[in-house]
C-alpha cells in the first residue's frame, strides 16, 4: 500500500518516517533546503519515543514531480495551504483514496473535501511535539503521539475498511492510533488545546512554563478552553472528560521552552494560521450564538498587529 505524506515537517515527517521505519511504502512532499538534504542525507527523527533513527533513501519530492498515485494521502500542511493542497490531491488520487488531513485548525476535512471530490477526505487530528531541527532533520523531544481520524457524521463509509488498515499500520508503527466513532468530538477536542495554545502563546509572546503558573496568562488560556467547551455544547458536542482538566494536563507535559508553530511563523513574518485557529473560532461563536469575549480580544488584537 502507498502512503503519500504532503507536508514533511513536525507532524508529517514523524507521521511519514514512523510509518517507512515499519517497512511501509512511503513518499514525502516537501520542499526547498528540506527536501535537498533528505534527498542527499535521508530523513532523521530525533525521537523521545522511540530513539533516534534515520530513513535512509527516503522517497521525496516537490508536488510537480510527483507522478504517482498513492492509497492512502495524510495532509501535514498549514492550513493556509489547503486549496493548494486540495488541488493537487484532485489531481493524483483515484476515487478509492482515502485523504487524512490532520492539521490544527478544527472543520478541515470538510473543506479540504470540497476542493478534492472525487476521493473521501476524513478528519483528524494529532497529539505530538515535534519541529524541524534542520533541513532533513526532525525533532521530537517528548514521546507524545497520538493520531486521531474518522468519518464525519453521514458520510459514506464505503472506505473504511481501508481506514481499518490505516489504523493497523500506525499502531505497528508504534504511534497511538485511533480510527475514531466521533471524531467531531475528538477534532474539537484538540482544537481546544491548540487554539488556545497558540492564541495565548502568540498575544503573550509565551512560552509553555509561561501557562504552567496561576496568573493571568494561565487564566487566559483557561477562559479560551473553557470558550471553546462552550462552543462545542451549542454545536451538539458532548465531551467525554472536562477538557480543562485535560488540556492542563497536556501542559505540563511540555517542554518549558516550547512556542506553537503559529508564534514561530508569525515571528519569521509569513503567513500563519490565525485566521483558523482565532478569527474562525468568533465566526462560529457567531454562527451559533455563544459568548467568546477572550477570542474577540485576541482576533481584534491581530487584527490591530496585522497579523495574518
Amino acid at each position: 500500500m502507498k502512503y503519500l505524506i504532503i507536508g514533511a515537517g513536525g507532524t508529517g515527517g514523524c507521521i511519514g518516517a514512523y510509518l517507512a521505519k515499519a517497512g511501509n511504502d512511503v513518499t514525502f512532499i516537501a520542499r526547498g533546503k528540506h527536501l535537498q538534504a533528505i534527498r542527499e542525507n535521508g530523513l532523521t527523527v530525533h525521537s523521545a519515543r522511540i530513539g533516534n533513527f534515520t530513513i535512509d533513501n527516503a522517497k521525496a519530492c516537490t508536488m510537480g514531480e510527483y507522478d504517482d498515485v498513492p492509497d492512502v494521502i495524510f495532509v501535514c500542511v498549514k492550513y493556509y495551504s489547503l486549496e493548494e493542497t486540495g488541488a493537487f490531491v484532485n489531481r493524483i488520487a483515484k476515487e478509492d483514496t482515502l485523504v487524512i488531513p490532520i492539521l490544527n485548525v478544527f472543520g478541515t476535512g470538510e473543506v479540504m473535501q470540497k476542493y478534492s471530490p472525487k476521493c473521501t477526505v476524513l478528519d483528524g487530528c494529532v497529539y505530538i511535539f515535534s519541529m524541524i531541527e534542520e533541513p532533513g532533520v526532525i525533532n521530537q523531544p517528548t514521546s507524545i503521539f497520538k493520531v486521531y481520524f474518522g468519518f464525519r457524521d453521514n458520510q459514506n463509509r464505503t472506505m473504511e475498511s481501508l481506514a481499518k488498515i490505516v489504523e493497523k499500520d500506525l499502531k505497528s508503527s508504534e504511534i497511538e492510533a485511533y480510527l475514531s466513532d466521533n471524531i467531531k468530538r475528538d477534532t474539537l477536542q484538540k482544537f481546544s488545546f491548540v487554539s488556545p495554545m497558540g492564541a495565548a502563546g502568540l498575544y503573550y509572546h509565551g512560552v509553555g512554563s509561561d501557562f504552567m503558573v496561576p496568573g493571568e496568562k494561565q487564566n487566559t488560556f483557561i477562559s479560551l478552553v473553557e470558550e471553546i467547551e462552550s462552543l462545542g455544547h451549542a454545536m451538539g458536542i458532548v465531551f467525554e472528560e472536562d477538557i480543562t482538566t485535560v488540556n492542563m494536563e497536556i501542559l505540563k507535559g511540555l517542554t518549558k521552552d516550547s512556542t506553537t508553530s503559529m508564534q514561530r511563523d508569525v515571528e519569521k513574518g509569513g503567513p500563519s494560521e490565525f485566521d483558523g485557529l482565532v478569527h474562525n473560532v468568533v465566526r462560529l461563536a457567531e454562527k451559533y450564538n455563544v459568548e467568546v469575549p477572550t477570542y474577540k480580544k485576541i482576533s481584534k488584537w491581530g487584527k490591530s498587529e496585522n497579523i495574518i
